[in-house]
């Protein structure tokens, strides 16, 4: 069963999000609090909404209430964030794959929480997506995964929680060879696609994908 989660961040390119939405149809839409304002703009009804509900108003909760979406209320401190509690919520209803809208923009400290969330313990079996705009980000993990697209996108690797070992590519413009990529230094960033199907191994390590169509 798929999955959308709606964070609080910011939505760029918000054509093209809605097109993509659309032709997803996740069966299951979950807010993570104030992401429920994203849900008119991409004309969507929303099953829960997870969090504290201090940005909702009385009268947005009873109308949530009476449409006969699923409020689950959490405390206001707490050691978990809003998404991570969406994500949580969805990994329990059995849903893969997740895509996450609004996971991105204002606070630098959120936003670099919210792509780490990539490697909680939880998600280690689920496909989960950041999607911003025409982007994706996921993560790949040992063996490694597939990468479609064009020719001619975009497509970062960028090893997360340590260095990546013994990656190889194919399809890529830039080649590795079993080797490693080292956590830091940017040598993952803006390869290209020679081919439709791209493929990524590695035997350790884990790697932040980032998909751009064309050339960014």
């Amino acid at each position: 069963m798929k999955a959308l989660i709606l964070a609080n961040g910011l939505l760029d390119d918000l054509a093209q999000v809605r097109t993509r939405v659309t032709s997803w149809q996740p069966p299951l839409v979950i807010a993570a609090d104030g992401g429920y304002r994203h849900a008119a703009a991409l004309a969507l009804k929303v099953d829960v909404v997870i969090g504290d509900l201090d940005s909702l108003d009385r009268v947005t909760r009873s109308a949530l209430e009476a449409s006969g979406t699923h409020l689950e209320i959490t405390p206001a401190e707490k050691d978990e964030t809003d998404l991570e509690l969406a994500l949580l919520y969805a990994v329990r209803q059995g849903a893969d794959p997740i895509a996450v809208l609004g996971a991105l923009g204002g606070r630098l400290d959120m936003t670099l929480s919210n792509m780490l969330l990539l490697t909680h313990p939880a998600l280690g079996t689920v496909r989960v997506e950041l999607w911003n705009g025409t982007q994706t980000a996921w993560l790949i993990r040992p063996p490694g995964g597939e990468v479609y697209g064009a020719v001619g996108d975009t497509l970062s690797l960028v090893p997360l929680g340590g260095d990546a070992q013994g990656v190889t590519t194919q399809g890529l413009k830039y080649a590795l060879h079993d080797e490693p990529l080292a956590f830091g230094p940017a040598r993952g960033i803006s390869n290209v696609l020679t081919e439709v199907t791209a493929h990524v191994r590695l035997r350790k390590g884990l790697l932040l994908a980032v998909h751009t169509p064309g050339r960014a």
